[in-house]
């Protein structure tokens, strides 16, 4: 496979500060626009609902398009990316994802949105798994854990989507807010991927928080005092010994049953917290608007609060993960969330549930980073890709979940699950905190 050895020889050296820091600030831009598009998009469901005349239940199947098209592009995402390199393939996904957005204003029936969704679920899964795997790289090479903090922009994109909706929604049709996304994303894409494309991937073939002897950055990327508990649950990772070479491919450095099981107990707990994103995303306004009769700048903004305190959660997720660890960040973080959601999906009144689902943001914060990035330690682009399609596919595939629910029961029950599976995210952290040492 020349070309990847090739990309390998090529990468930039770890102590090229500039040229990282240009990186970093290119990535975490696409991590932003990622969120602003969606968060836009979604925003205007209720709209294109009644432009389709889509049931609760047809709604869904349409939105079943976006989970399709992501998941089946997830599964070949790590390739191209092993074949390509990340930021090509960052960049292609940007582009696809911008274009698509303006596309589901267009459509007048279910099967319509549902197809062109199916395009812009495949863009977005794509440019998740590239950009992450491009993120864990830059997070070896400087040796901090700051996967957090590309979260945050993500966050804070989607934040700003969000706003910006429920301000324009009154004076702006579907067709043109959706259309300035599409102008936005393709000048983000344009400046921030000139970078991604000049600049190569940083080299880790010694990363460091692989699996160092004690005493190494790999303690303080995951944040365990000496001696504590805790830091038993960070060594899942490669030892020293088990380190690539300059020249290896940038294949998954173990594979095996292990590193599998590890990087699938990762894709569980992605999925798990993803779930509760995907929820409040396509159902949060609808959730405050029908069942608790909110204004609909008001139901806007549920998504908003909750991209705030994700986003605060997410740009203090270095200090904390520092300071408690991993296992504690699964446990406190999954069980906030689940006592979040169950106050925002069955308080009796608007302001109660904006207040569940600003703590279910920040319960959520910090675990799929996490996730995510544990998994790309122990695989690479594979691992990424695996841990993203359970995650993302648990963000893509709540909300249809949740809509066949709501038409079974009602929209609160259903919104319940997501505090459900919050829980259960948090039991997983907790019980298999010890899996790496055994």
């Amino acid at each position: 496979m020349p070309n990847i050895n090739k990309t390998r020889t090529r990468n930039v050296a770890p102590d090229n500060g500039k040229d990282l820091t240009r990186l970093r600030i290119a990535l975490t831009a696409f991590f932003a626009l990622d969120g602003f598009v969606f968060a836009g998009w979604v925003v205007r469901i209720p709209a294109i609902k009644e432009q389709t005349g889509a049931s609760a239940s047809t709604l869904g199947l349409a939105l079943l398009g976006v989970s399709a098209g992501a998941v089946i592009t997830m599964t070949l995402t790590g390739r191209l990316c092993r074949r390509f390199g990340n930021h090509p393939v960052t960049v292609v996904c940007a582009v696809i994802l911008s274009l698509s957005v303006a596309l589901p204003p267009l459509t007048h029936s279910a099967a319509a949105l549902g197809a062109v969704l199916l395009v812009f679920g495949s863009a977005y899964g794509g440019i998740n798994v590239a950009f992450n795997s491009a993120a864990v790289d830059l997070v070896a090479a400087l040796r901090r854990p700051i996967m957090p903090s590309f979260h945050a922009a993500f966050s804070l994109g989607g934040m700003i989507g969000a706003g910006l909706g429920g301000l324009v929604a009154g004076s702006l049709s579907p067709t043109r807010h959706l259309l300035g996304l599409t102008f936005i994303g393709l000048l983000v894409t344009a400046v921030a991927g000139r970078v991604l494309m000049r600049e190569e991937a940083p080299a880790a073939p010694d990363r460091p928080h692989h699996g160092d002897a004690p005493g190494t950055p790999d303690r303080t990327h995951h944040g365990d005092a000496p001696g504590t508990p805790d830091r038993q649950d960070h060594d899942d990772a490669p030892r020293a010994s088990d380190r690539p070479r300059a020249t290896e491919e940038r294949e998954p450095r173990r594979t095996d049953s292990r590193t599998r099981v590890l990087v699938l107990v990762f894709g569980v707990i992605a999925l798990c917290t993803a779930y509760g994103e995907g929820a409040l995303a396509d159902w949060g306004a609808l959730h405050l608007e029908q069942d608790l009769e909110a204004h609909p700048g008001v139901a806007a903004a549920g998504y908003s609060c909750f991209a705030l305190t994700m986003t605060i959660g997410r740009l203090s997720g270095t200090a904390l993960l520092e300071r408690l660890g991993r296992t504690r960040i699964l446990v406190v973080g999954g069980a906030t969330a689940a006592a979040g959601m169950l106050l925002g999906s069955l308080a009796p009144s608007a302001w109660a549930a904006l207040l569940g689902f600003a703590v279910t943001g920040f319960g959520l914060a910090n675990i799929f980073p996490v996730a995510i990035e544990r998994a790309g330690t122990l695989a690479g682009p594979g691992g990424v890709a695996a841990a993203s399609t359970l995650g993302y596919g648990g963000m893509l595939l709540g909300p249809p979940a949740i809509g066949f629910m709501a038409d079974w029961f009602s929209l609160p029950t259903a919104l319940t699950s997501v505090a459900a599976l919050a829980a259960v995210a948090a039991v997983i952290g907790f019980t298999t905190r010890r899996v790496a040492v055994a």
